[in-house]
Order: structure tokens, then sequence, then C-alpha cells
């Protein structure tokens, strides 16, 4: 359906033009300013930014207006509206940019987790992982902070009901050691898999809160096992996670 001009209210699009205008680079401007980035007359820019600051959306010093925090409140509605993969990659994207290394997000569904959103620096494991790939939940980082989530009732049942044979030499393969394993992670709030679901391959894990401090996903990041110290990652990456967790929290449901 193609929307006719009599279907829009140009008022309305004048007055997202004016947000726009507004960057890091430009945070504060006159009318002046604002009506040549928008191509509007300066009449218009004036209604616009002087209606922003009326409803709180923007500061008024008496020459240079400035956004206010509540604009933000509209980005954010648009974020919690969208699907998890949309909302999680670009955060994703930056956090694996910035570290180096290959971040992922997964759902638990039954004993496995389920890739919805990934962000590769390099290949590590002999298998391709991409949204949709499958992991046992027991042997993984993410898996294993998702189970901590449940009631432990619920998350022995599941994990007696689960093939857990070890996939490496260091593959922790029954339910008493898994419990245990599920208890720390509910302690310190992030779960540490050295080499379990294959050699060489190190991973940290870490919930995706909602705004209700309710687990919705977990966040991991993958290194290759080069340090003496396993510990050496929590270290290294965990404060990282740490921003994007609560910058995630923010916005979602």
């Amino acid at each position: 359906m193609v929307n006719k001009p009599t279907d829009t209210i140009a008022s309305f699009a004048k007055g997202l033009r004016v947000i726009e205008a507004f960057s890091a680079d430009t945070p504060r401007l006159t009318i002046t300013e604002v009506a040549a980035q928008t191509g509007l007359d300066r009449a218009t820019a004036r209604r616009c930014l002087l209606t922003l600051h009326h409803e709180g959306y923007a500061d008024y010093d008496g020459k240079f207006f400035a956004l206010t925090p509540r604009v933000l409140r509209l980005g954010l509605a648009a974020l919690s509206s969208m699907p998890l993969p949309q909302v999680v990659q670009p955060w994703l994207d930056q956090l694996s940019e910035t570290i180096g290394q290959s971040c992922s997000v997964s759902i638990l569904e039954g004993d496995e987790i389920v890739y919805i959103a990934r962000a590769a620096q390099k290949r590590l494991m002999s298998i391709g992982l991409m949204p949709g790939s499958r992991l046992p939940a027991h042997c993984t980082s993410m898996g294993r902070v998702l189970l901590a989530a449940l009631p432990e009732p619920e998350a022995r049942a599941l994990l007696e009901q689960t093939d857990l044979s070890p996939r490496t030499p260091q593959s922790l393969a029954n339910v008493p050691d898994l419990l245990g394993a599920l208890a720390t992670i509910r302690q310190q709030g992030y779960a540490l898999v050295d080499q379990e679901v294959e050699p060489g391959l190190r991973s940290l894990a870490i919930p995706v809160l909602n705004h209700r401090d309710q687990t919705v996903a977990a966040l991991n990041i993958g290194t290759a096992a080069t340090a003496a110290d396993p510990q050496t990652i929590v270290h290294d990456y965990l404060p990282a996670l740490l921003q994007v967790q609560d910058s995630l929290k923010r916005v979602l449901n």
C-alpha cells in the first residue's frame, strides 16, 4: 500500500527531521542552524523546537537548543518492539570489534542452545556457527548460564534426561557436578567453560537480562585456550560483557 500525501502528517515529519538534526557533533543548535540543516524555513524550525522544549524533549537557554534524555524514550520504545536478534546484533558487532573476539547470543530450547545472533572474528571451532546452529546446553558456557536461570528442580530434571556423554576429556559428564557448576554460576553471575566443547576452545558467558532482571538469552565470547590460567578470560573480557548486559537490560522488555 502506497501512502498518499493526505495520509501523512507533514508537521510530524518536520518534527522528526528537527530531532535528527542533533548529533554527537552538533549537540547544541540554534534555530537558524536547525533550519539550515533540515531545509525548513526559520519559522517552522522555531515552532518545532519550541514544541520539543514544551514537551520536555529539548532544553533551551534562550539561544541554543539541546535534546534531553527524554528523547531516548522514542528510541527505546522502538528497540523494545524489535525481535531479540535484531536488538542484540548491533551490540554484538560492536563488542566483537572492540575486543577482537567472536561473540554470540543464544536461547535455550530443550537440552540445546540455539544461536540467534553472532559476530565472528575468526573461526575457532571445527564446526561453523551461525544463527540457527545448535549445541548441547550442558557443556557450553551459554547453555550453563541458561540452565542456571531455571529453578534448580527444573534444571536437574532436564539434565537427568540429557545425554551427558563427554565431548572432551575435560567435559563435566554427570548430574551432580553440573548442578554444582550451575550453583556457582548463580552466585558469580557468569559461566566459564574451558575446553569442554572442543579442545583449544575457552568461552565466557553471562545472562542477557530484561528490565525486570529476567534471563531472556545468554551472551558469550569464545577465545583460543592459550593462557595457562582459564581465569584470564574473566579478567580480560567480563567487564566488556557486563557493559553490554547493562545496555541491553535498558531496552529489553
